[in-house]
């Protein structure tokens, strides 16, 4: 016997009509923008909303002024977009070939934001980079390591595994927007899908060490530097000492390198509390469209 979906209620019934109905005002309205010439396809693109994620790139594109049907199918086939493709499935490739097939120029485009975000060890960066992970509007900087993956890890998804000889030749190629040695290993971030990633009027965010910050200000003066701080310094404390594994030495080593990282908040930016994961990461998003909106860089 085949599978049934799942009988709803009347009540739930009743609220997926009303979410239905909202998507489709969602989607009216941004494309009456559109045509309106009020947001560029871009803007819409990068909509955090749900229902606007969800729709589908050839119903946004025959909203673009200028393009009908004909044109439409031509520029999906030539960009490699398929019919029932998503806005929310499009690929960097993807909205790179489409800024030049609309003959969009850089200009047209506001520029997105790059985001460097430090602090000290155990105040929480890692989940709030999970937590801003799937973000419409953000992308996570991949960074490169000459270090071997761990169990799990993937080749361009959590770093970009290379050898030392060919971190060497990124480093006189100057591919990095920064990098640095930590353990025996060294990390960088490639400065190419960063730069792409911005052009396309994405967030860019990178979550590095103090050492690293310093060296994106001075090579991108006009990135936005945040700095997480903890609740209380008791509970970095806590956080740092609480795992009871450590000796007493690899204890007071961590506590000091904290003090020595907290004590340069000042030379970010702004510093973000993290009392809450999504307070934290609500307060990063304000901040960056702020940046972007008063930045003046398109």
């Amino acid at each position: 016997m085949a599978n049934l979906p799942p009988k709803l209620s009347q009540a739930d019934r009743a609220r997926a009509g009303q979410a239905a109905i909202a998507a489709r005002r969602d989607r009216s309205t941004t494309k009456e923008r559109l045509r309106a010439r009020e947001i560029t396809i871009f803007d819409a693109i990068h909509d955090p909303r749900e229902s606007i994620r969800k729709m589908r790139v050839r119903e946004l594109l025959l909203a673009v002024p200028g393009i009908g049907d004909k044109r439409v199918d031509t520029l999906m086939e030539r960009i490699g977009i398929s019919p029932t493709r998503r806005i929310q499935g499009i690929g960097s490739a993807q909205l790179l070939r489409l800024r030049n097939e609309l003959s969009v120029t850089k200009s047209d485009v506001r520029s997105g934001t790059l985001i460097v975000m430090s602090g000290p060890g155990g105040v929480g960066k890692s989940t709030i980079t999970a937590h801003l992970r799937n973000h419409p509007s953000i992308w996570i900087s991949i960074s490169a390591t000459t270090r071997s993956p761990r169990p799990g890890e993937v080749d361009g998804v959590d770093y970009f595994f290379v050898s030392n000889e060919r971190f060497d030749q990124m480093i006189s190629e100057g591919a990095f927007l920064e990098w640095a040695e930590f353990a025996g290993n060294r990390y960088g971030t490639p400065s190419e899908p960063v730069d792409q990633w911005l052009s396309l009027g994405k967030h860019v965010l990178l979550e590095i060490e103090i050492a690293g910050a310093r060296q994106v200000r001075r090579a991108q003066p006009s990135a936005l530097l945040l700095f997480i701080a903890p609740p209380s310094w008791e509970e970095l404390v806590e956080r740092l000492t609480g795992r009871g594994t450590d000796s007493p030495e690899r204890r007071a080593a961590r506590l000091a390198l904290a003090q020595e990282e907290m004590a340069c908040a000042g030379e970010f930016d702004h510093t973000l509390v993290n009392r809450t994961v999504e307070e934290v990461a609500q307060s990063l998003l304000s901040l960056a469209s702020a940046h972007q909106a008063g930045s003046g860089l398109n």
